[in-house]
């Protein structure tokens, strides 16, 4: 299913898009700025497909002849723009399929639609030619640029688009959402939503991850025997999860919800409240020996750890910084 109804959260972001819709006062460019995975590509697609939509209402019908050519990838006025260098979309990207290409009118639908995604790799120059057509737009025309990165974008381009932002989803609604459509029991469920942070694809990618298991058990290994490893042994196990699917930040983010499990059992001493329950006799342990202020230092430790990992500082120094830190405090 692709309709409005189908968002998880998002209620101003949908509000304002079925508005835009009743009233029929489209703008001619959107931002839609959220983090990877929050679900941005899939509102864009879904208001791209009530915009062609032949009943025209506010929810796209997904029975006409539009919608099915929207739900399948081919409506010949829905187009994704496609680049060939992976980080960077070229002035040659946005002259030859939105600039040269808006002049031509719409083939079958009302308006032509232009689905821009990771909007952010625009390269400065690709950024001013798509400034020429959102300065003159012709009628028909909408552009949806999808990012992760606003500041990425030239003060001129915003200052033309309709910026919407994604917002962090509730763990209940995403704990709903995971145990009711995709099946997923409810202990697993409650991790999922920790780890994800509000974000629905997050939580979704880890529920039906075949990897998230081992990762989350290798991840509690290392830090249940961290204080009677060698460095060598420390390095060498984290290296074992780059043959997981998963991402070392998401490795970083399960043992950052061990070390807030361990902050808030500290506080509260409250075992129905911890995400890793089932490690309480460990949890205790480590929260008796350690100080709040030590706890504290190794999640910030953490943070830091993966701030690092995206300024692209060397992977094998970042994990050695980090487990001394551990090791120090943890």
């Amino acid at each position: 299913m692709a309709g409005f109804c189908d968002i998880i959260g998002q209620e101003q972001i949908k509000e304002h898009l079925q508005n835009a819709l009743s009233n029929r006062k489209i703008s001619h460019a959107y931002i839609i700025n959220g983090e990877k995975s929050s679900g941005k590509e899939f509102v864009a697609r879904v208001f791209a497909m009530a915009l062609q939509c032949e009943k025209g209402g506010t929810e796209p019908c997904q029975e006409c002849h539009s919608c099915k050519q929207a739900l399948s990838g081919n409506h010949p006025d829905i187009i994704k723009l496609v680049h060939e260098k992976p980080n960077t979309i070229s002035v040659d990207d946005i002259r030859s399929q939105i600039t040269n290409d808006v002049a031509i009118k719409p083939y079958s639908g009302p308006y032509k639609v232009y689905l821009v995604e990771e909007a952010e790799k625009m390269t400065v120059q690709a950024q001013n030619a798509l400034l020429k057509t959102l300065e003159e737009p012709p009628e028909y025309a909408v552009i949806l640029l999808m990012t992760g990165n606003l500041n990425a974008l030239l003060p001129t381009i915003l200052s033309r688009c309709v910026v919407l932002n994604m917002r962090p989803v509730s763990d209940r609604l995403i704990k709903k959402y995971l145990m009711e459509e995709l099946q997923v029991p409810d202990y697993k469920a409650e991790v999922c939503v920790a780890f994800a942070r509000g974000n629905v694809g997050k939580a979704k990618a880890l529920a039906s991850s075949e990897d998230f298991e081992n990762v989350k058990t290798e991840a509690l290994s290392l830090l249940k025997y961290i204080q009677d490893m060698e460095l060598y042994e420390i390095v060498e196990a984290i290296k074992r999860i780059t043959e997981y699917k998963l991402e070392v930040n998401d490795y970083l983010d399960i043992m950052a919800i061990w070390y807030r499990d361990v902050l808030l059992f500290k506080a509260t001493r409250d075992v129905n409240s911890l995400i890793f329950h089932e490690e309480i006799t460990t949890i205790r342990k480590v929260a008796d020996r350690n100080s709040y202020e030590g706890i504290e230092k190794v999640i910030k430790a953490l943070d830091k750890a993966k701030s690092r990992l995206s300024a692209n500082v060397n992977f094998d120094l970042t994990m050695e910084l980090l487990m001394m830190e551990i090791r120090e405090n943890g």
